[in-house]
């Protein structure tokens, strides 16, 4: 369901619910056969479970297939009111899969008894369970990092700078993903996912932008990260008054420039434009818009959620003024199409880098810098806008102070991971999790050692890692280049979407060809310990780091709507 992963069966679960005899399975009359009531619940499960849940293969979440073959519609029913209840009273089934999934489901006692009997109709048109992508492998990996994250000394204290205003009056109250800063200026900006782009005016938020308005066909679901993406200012936009954007359209919304067969689904298109105005300083945003790109998404999940500028390059510089952009592999891998991620023929699950203001490319929009790594290509098939490949979700890019290029990948049922890339890096997805092997054609949670041979493979493995006993989805960072904070200087700092933990790796330890040593750090609010979980109120934390333009870093969290800043820190 919407947001988090739903604890309910997928295939190979019926011995379980038989053995423990908890679930009687369909019962005759108890699942809505109409076809009103069949629509509202395929509607409901498009816009709230489908970036979690198919019925092929597990993803964020387990498949459905053949659910309601084994599972009775009043266990379904309250679980989709209440999970957490269910799973802190013990029942057998929920306790197994929290155990293995490692997150609770946001409660959807919201939804009207219309609504849930229409997801229960829509659940049982699909009884057919998928024959073998649901079997486990014995000898697949159980546990593919053993050693636990130790806690570290580090105590760093936060400030509440600002306060979002809510954009639902359901959960999460806000889905704020993004916080940067305009070049030149100190000015500070937080993007919600669901249309608007606030400027931080001494910590009050003003909407400088509103998707929803610049853009008719704009949505914000179905999808975890479907919505306002990402923003990026150029280099020069007090000058030149030049703003980026990412955001989401419906499919077929206009002809793709990235597209693939018909015969597979196309969810949602991710949209890249260049927006002008002639007042750079003023506010709110008034000017106009070009469309750079336009990609066609298999699914709601792992789109373009990542754009952003060198902020090392200077006028002169190669890099300077070519803007990056990471495109997950928009669930094609898990969907059953590995194809569409798996080669530079292909532009998913890829970072690019483009000149947004050349017109070699083929649409004649935008520019190839010649310096990108397969512009040479003579091969016609090559996506030569591509930098780096081989990602499930390239969800934040950032820079060490020496130029090395940071990509936090999340992963799919293990493994988080942080890259350091180089031009033309092949990271391995959709064959490799982190630094282990997955085969996309079998069950995609089974995962196993690397290969003796593995190095004819040339595939570049992440720096730091660590797997789903500890969290769920890594939340990118930055290394530290402020001068606040003296015992973060020669840290990259980090975290876990999810679970709300916060991570740091030695800048000393990152070497491509081995895996650094993960520790955690803890937080105080205004000098009390605290834990982001505990003051966020909800069991998914959502956190994000940020930047601003003198290295200082911030965290905000969606439920809430909360942005603190790290303003002391403290490493006896």
């Amino acid at each position: 369901m919407k947001k988090a992963i739903m604890i309910i069966a997928g295939v190979g679960m019926a011995i379980c619910f038989n053995a423990c005899n908890t679930n009687t399975g369909s019962e005759e009359g108890a699942f809505p056969t109409d076809s009103v009531s069949i629509a509202l619940g395929k509607a409901a499960f498009m816009q709230d479970c489908s970036s979690c849940h198919n019925f092929r293969a597990d993803g964020i979440g387990p498949q459905l297939g053949g659910l309601t073959t084994f599972a009775s519609a009043e266990w379904i029913r309250n679980f989709i009111k209440d999970p957490k209840s269910i799973i802190e009273s013990g029942d057998t089934l929920a306790a197994k899969h929290y155990n293995k999934f490692k997150t609770i489901m946001p409660s959807f006692a919201h939804y009207t008894e219309e609504k849930v009997n229409g997801i229960l109709a829509f659940l049982n048109t699909n009884k057919k369970a998928p024959s073998t992508l649901g079997v486990d492998d014995p000898n697949a990996l159980r546990n593919p990092i053993p050693e636990p994250i130790p806690m570290s000394d580090l105590v760093v204290n936060l400030e509440l700078v600002a306060q979002i205003p809510p954009s639902s009056e359901e959960n999460p109250l806000t889905r704020i993903a993004k916080l940067s800063f305009q070049p030149i200026t100190d000015k500070i900006f937080v993007m919600d996912l669901r249309g608007k782009l606030y400027y931080l005016n001494e910590g009050e938020p003003e909407v400088y932008m509103d998707m929803a308005k610049l853009k008719p066909n704009f949505i914000h679901q179905p999808g975890l990260g479907t919505g306002f993406g990402s923003f990026a200012f150029h280099p020069e936009f007090s000058k030149n008054g030049l703003l980026y954007t990412t955001h989401t359209e419906p499919p077929g919304s206009a002809k793709a420039d990235f597209g693939y067969p018909d015969s597979i689904k196309v969810t949602l298109q991710w949209v890249l434009s260049e927006w002008k105005t002639n007042q750079p300083g003023g506010f709110p945003f008034v000017g106009e818009s070009r469309e750079l790109f336009r990609i066609n998404m298999v699914t709601g999940i792992h789109g373009m959620q990542e754009i952003t500028f060198n902020p090392l390059a200077k006028p002169g510089d190669a890099d300077y003024g070519l803007l990056y952009v990471g495109i997950g592999d928009g669930g094609s891998a898990e969907s059953g199409f590995p194809f569409l991620c798996n080669s530079p023929e292909n532009i998913w699950g890829a970072v690019i880098r483009i000149n947004p203001r050349g017109t070699n490319s083929l649409n004649g929009h935008y520019g190839i810098p010649a310096t990108n790594p397969f512009s040479g290509s003579e091969n016609e098939n090559i996506r030569k806008e591509i930098y780096a490949h081989g990602f499930r979700n390239p969800h934040r890019i950032a820079w060490s102070r020496k130029g090395e290029i940071f990509v936090s990948n999340i992963g799919h049922q293990n493994i988080e991971s942080l890259y350091i890339i180089s031009p033309g890096a092949d990271c391995g997805w959709p064959v490799r999790e982190g630094t282990f092997v997955i085969d996309p054609s079998q069950n995609m949670w089974n995962i196993y050692p690397l290969p003796p041979d593995d190095a004819k493979n040339n595939f570049t493995y992440p720096v730091a890692e660590y797997d789903h006993d500890e969290g769920n989805a890594i939340a990118g960072g930055f290394e530290y280049w402020g001068k606040a904070l003296p015992a973060l200087v020669g840290k990259f700092v980090f975290g876990d979407i999810v679970k709300g933990r916060l991570f740091y790796v030695e800048m000393k330890d990152l070497k491509v060809g081995s895996q650094a040593p993960i520790k955690e750090w803890q937080i105080t609010l205004n000098g009390v310990p605290k834990t982001l979980t505990a003051l966020c109120g909800a069991d998914k934390v959502d956190e994000r780091f940020g930047i601003d333009r003198h290295g200082e870093l911030y965290i905000t969290t969606k439920p809430d709507g909360k942005v603190y800043k790290l303003v002391s820190a403290n490493q006896p």
